[in-house]
């Protein structure tokens, strides 16, 4: 749909949320959803949340207002479900448990997956790192593009789930090629072409869990899969297999795509905001800030993929959802609510410099985890590999830049990546950046233009001065467009250097690949411009 038209009806979220153009950026859409159809109702009867404070008051109203799906409901909501293992599998879950069930299962879990255990892994975990970095090295070095997200996104969390759940690397890497077909096929509005491929994954995953578990009984060794299905002395209570088969499936689900996004995104923004990486380069607690707000500004997973059934009819902002109905949150929308956030198109970790995780400055909870009895159980080991990973990428490749745009999958659910190309910007030292105050450009952050050549900056009025003739001929339609669209002439752009004797030589023109990493500004503020290059 157009945006720009605000009496537009949106007659399926779901399915827009599935088109190109959100694909690519679906923050002006999910900001229209907000302020126009904060409770929408989608072709299929579902219904969405996208304003921070239903979604969190949806989330800590679990076994309130909400609950799962009983068992006996499970063919009303998941029609298909008769004949599909993957939707059977989802139906087991924990994040589909209520309590007393989910409460046992939850409690029995915590007990071998606590934070400090996974605290006890950031030495293996920054050795993995170091040793993927290691592995990228050469042929960065080269001038060669690597693909980061297939070398290292992807690789880490496989790498730290196969040391966790003690699996053979190999076995890791040969399951973690299907589960994007799992997740396609647990979509609302998945064909059934999709769940039926993804029922042959799910079938692969869960026989492989059977016989780990078998092996794990036999020949204990020092992970978490051991300690699950080896006997603790003080609790009489244990879980199946079913059950630890259902735990183990869904964590493959949860820890390694979602992951690798978030991995992507930190890295894009280490791109995006060269200004932010003194983050990366200091205390632990600026780190934990840039990670938090990567992950507030990103959400890997863009809305729940849990049906939450209103337990009686609630009414929100004028719409009625009737009881039994099934409830999704836009968690992305969440994120970058205005009344959770302020200028939430911003990246800014010191919204959670020195704060709790999870939580902003001004008390605001980010959503991308969860919140209540269903709060991600894999937070803190998604944290851990980030926290361990940007400081050390930072350090070794401090002129990462772009190789070329990185390719995103098609899907509506998970906003995570097919290819992220770098390499080494041999230009760096050149680039100059001209900051134009907020004050002068009347716009709500910086303008700020990052550019490789020379530029002068004149007084006492802070007007920008851009001369073409330094700038390279594949950066101008970039440069006159900031201009323009600046809110007013913070930017000015000098035509020809005829009778000025400021402009001088800008040096060796960048690569076509460097020059699309500076036009290309889709990193920054997604359906803004802020007068950024």
């Amino acid at each position: 749909m157009d945006v720009q038209d605000t009496t537009a009806a949106c007659h399926d979220a779901f399915a827009e949320l599935a088109s190109p153009a959100c694909i690519q950026d679906p923050y002006p859409f999910m900001r229209w959803l907000r302020e126009h159809d904060p409770v929408h109702r989608a072709a299929s009867g579902l219904f969405l949340l996208s304003r921070h404070a239903d979604i969190y008051w949806a989330f800590k109203a679990t076994g309130d207002a909400f609950r799962g799906p009983a068992p006996s409901e499970l063919a009303r909501y998941f029609p298909r479900a008769a004949s599909s293992l993957s939707l059977n599998l989802l139906a087991s879950t924990l994040a589909m448990k209520e309590p007393p069930t989910h409460t046992r299962l939850r409690r029995l879990i915590s007990r071998d997956f606590t934070v400090g255990q996974i605290d006890n892994l950031r030495p293996s975990i920054a050795r993995i790192v170091a040793a993927r970095l290691d592995g990228m090295a050469p042929a960065l070095e080269r001038g060669e593009a690597v693909d980061l997200h297939r070398e290292f996104a992807l690789a880490l969390p496989m790498l730290v789930f196969a040391e966790l759940f003690g699996m053979p690397q190999d076995d890791v890497f040969e399951l973690s090629a299907i589960v994007s077909a799992i997740l396609e096929g647990l979509s609302p509005h998945a064909s059934d072409p999709q769940l039926a491929a993804a029922d042959v994954a799910s079938a692969r995953v869960k026989a492989y869990f059977g016989d780990l578990i078998l092996r794990k009984r036999a020949d204990p060794r020092r992970d978490i899969v051991s300690t699950l299905v080896g006997a603790h002395t003080d609790d009489a209570d244990t879980l199946s297999d079913a059950e630890l088969i259902s735990m183990l499936w869904g964590m493959l689900l949860g820890g390694f795509a979602t992951t690798a996004a978030t991995i992507d995104h930190a890295v894009l923004a280490m791109l995006a905001y060269p200004e932010e990486r003194h983050w990366l380069q200091g205390d632990a607690a600026g780190v934990e800030a840039f990670v938090e707000e990567v992950l507030r500004c990103e959400a890997p997973a863009m809305f729940s993929s849990i049906p939450r059934i209103a337990q009686r009819d609630i009414e929100l902002h004028g719409v009625v959802i009737p009881k039994d109905a099934d409830v999704r949150v836009l968690i992305a929308a969440g994120n970058r609510d205005p009344d959770a956030f302020a200028d939430p198109d911003r990246f800014d970790p010191v919204r959670f410099y020195s704060t709790r995780p999870g939580m902003s400055s001004d008390g605001k909870i980010m959503l991308s985890f969860g919140h209540g009895i269903h709060f991600c159980l894999g937070a803190q080991l998604a944290r851990v590999q980030l926290a361990e990973s940007l400081p050390q990428i930072q350090a070794r490749f401090p002129t990462l830049a772009l190789a070329e745009q990185p390719t995103r999958e098609p899907s509506a659910f998970l906003r995570t990546f097919r290819a992220l190309p770098v390499r080494l910007h041999a230009q760096a030292a050149a680039e100059v950046r001209v900051v134009v105050d907020q004050d002068l450009c009347g716009t709500t952050g910086q303008c700020v233009l990052t550019l490789p050549g020379t530029f002068r900056q004149r007084e006492p009025d802070g007007v920008a001065e851009v001369c073409m003739a330094t700038v390279p001929q594949a950066l101008h339609a970039a440069v006159r467009l900031a201009a323009s669209q600046c809110p007013v002439a913070a930017i000015r752009v000098i035509e020809s250097e005829a009778g000025d004797d400021h402009c001088t030589n800008p040096g060796p023109t960048p690569s076509p690949a460097d020059a699309e990493r500076h036009a290309a500004k889709d990193l920054r503020n997604p359906g803004e411009h802020d007068g950024t290059i």
